[in-house]
């Protein structure tokens, strides 16, 4: 019987428990992640961070376990850096350290009614990441009597050869500056009264990012929280601005769209939270690629996998549009992920009046794939993909131009009844203007599927737990007028990928 749900193309550990990405970084070909691990269970615990390493962002190495609790408390989310100028002293010019900068969560101080068990830390590697020292007199950065004070994000601000940080308290980004990566100054705080707020906020991001087809820069600031995800649960919002060295200034395009839309959403499905940049690698190759943890609190602690849980997105690349006087964080699949696939079935120009459907051979089954689709023609209806097996499990996703939203439906995808939430309703993404065409890449690996709509400006991200195999793609038009299929791309694994 096929009960697999480890990726192949995805990150997950080989045993227990994962949340968060942590401190991910780039260094002499080497894409570094390390991740919320709890190495005992496979439910939540007692906060390490796990490590891993890939030279191509699909074949990952684990590694022994970078930083453990101590006295002060778990490690919790944080970032990693590696200092070139040796700002912080802990190396020289001749030997760069790498530096991680982390949050102390004190759970002995919390189980007490504390309120201020959160302080940010350091530690130091001079192996290139591998082994890391904790800095004799951390904490860094004391807690200022807030209950939520959590998750920095540090980056070096080229404009005033500084350090920044974003830190998130319960409705709030803080925002620091240093010299040296140990004594930090408090500069201003953004956002108590605008975005989503039904949840704690917490694993910021900050960087700036040319606008498309312009010589403009505009600021990027991501901030999950949980609860208040646009379909329930965990969700990652954004804000565009600017940055003057102190503040962040909410751009007056982005306040146009918050009081229309309430928040601006990087992924409308249930599945993908805390996403976060790589550093150091924008100047290998001008990318901003991102990664996210593949679940959601509403059932994360649930979901049935054996002897593991948890595991990342696709690594992401992230482009900034201005388009119909909206901005518009654009995400699409990093192109080391495209370049593992090859074609394996393709169609051009089918008109559709009712329903389209193709049957995948057993030896190119629909697990590790992507789904190609081009649809022209579009009017008012329900255009609905399915992802289908012979046990009558059925994954929907498509676009209803009648009430206006794109979709997943995953209450009939296979295992579901672990959680009274997990499929309790389908997701849904606001279409914000009329389409007379719809495009999709479809990423599918073993228990997941990542929609990326209209050359990934919406996305959606869900897990699934399929008890066989998809085999049969249908493409099914309610509103009963032709439409025309001007592709349809089937592309599978190139090489096996060991797990």
């Amino acid at each position: 019987m096929y009960h697999s749900h480890r990726p192949l193309l995805h990150f997950s550990p080989k045993r227990h428990w994962i949340n968060d990405p942590n401190g991910m970084f780039f260094l002499n070909g080497t894409y570094h992640l390390y991740f919320q691990y709890h190495p005992y269970d496979t439910v939540w615990g007692p906060m390490h961070w796990g490590h891993a390493t890939s030279i191509d962002l699909i074949n990952w190495i684990e590694h022994p376990i970078a930083l453990s609790p101590d006295d002060k408390g778990y490690i919790f989310s944080g970032c990693v850096v590696v200092d070139h100028h040796n700002t912080s002293g802990f190396g020289s010019l001749n030997q760069i350290p790498v530096v991680a900068i982390f949050t102390y969560h004190d759970a002995v101080a919390e189980a007490r009614g504390d309120t201020h068990y959160q302080s940010q830390a350091l530690a130091y590697s001079l192996d290139g990441g591998f082994t890391f020292t904790k800095y004799k007199e951390n904490p860094i950065l004391e807690n200022p009597r807030l209950k939520d004070f959590r998750d920095p994000k540090v980056i070096w601000d080229d404009t005033r050869s500084n350090w920044l940080m974003v830190l998130s308290t319960y409705g709030e980004t803080l925002f620091y500056t240093s010299e040296n990566l140990k004594d930090w100054n408090y500069q201003s705080n953004f956002g108590k009264d605008l975005g989503a707020h039904d949840g704690v906020w917490e694993c910021p991001d900050i960087f700036p990012i040319q606008v498309e087809n312009t010589s403009e820069t505009k600021w990027v600031l991501l901030q999950s929280l949980n609860p208040g995800g646009p379909n329930g649960g965990s969700g990652t919002q954004y804000f565009i601005g600017d940055f003057d060295g102190k503040q962040f200034l909410l751009d007056a395009t982005c306040q146009a769209q918050l009081s229309q839309y309430g928040a601006l959403w990087l992924d409308f499905g249930r599945d993908n939270y805390a996403s976060v940049s790589w550093s150091n690698i924008s100047k290998h190759d001008g990318r901003r690629i991102i990664l996210g943890w593949m679940s959601n609190w509403d059932y994360a602690n649930q979901t049935p996998t054996d002897g593991w849980r948890g595991k990342m997105t696709i690594p992401r690349v992230l482009t900034l549009g201005l388009r119909d006087d909206e901005y518009s964080i654009r995400a699409l699949p990093s192109e080391e992920v495209i370049r593992n696939m090859s074609k394996a079935y393709t169609r051009s120009n089918v008109i559709v009046s009712d329903k389209f459907q193709m049957t995948i051979d057993r030896s190119e089954n629909l697990n590790v794939s992507i789904l190609i689709i081009d649809i022209d023609h579009i009017t008012l209806g329900d255009y609905k993909v399915s992802l289908s097996n012979s046990k009558n499990e059925h994954l929907h996703f498509g676009l209803n131009t009648i009430d206006a939203y794109y979709y997943i439906d995953r209450q009939k995808s296979g295992l579901t009844s672990f959680s009274n939430v997990f499929a309790n309703t389908m997701s849904k993404a606001i279409l914000k203007k009329k389409l007379g065409s719809l495009q999709l890449s479809v990423l599918i690996d073993h228990g997941s599927v990542e929609i990326f709509f209209n050359n990934g400006e919406t996305v959606m991200t869900e897990i699934v737990f399929n008890t066989q195999p998809f085999d049969t793609v249908s493409i099914s038009n309610a509103s009963k007028k032709d439409i025309l299929i001007k592709q349809l791309e089937l592309r599978t694994i190139k090489n096996k990928i060991s797990i």
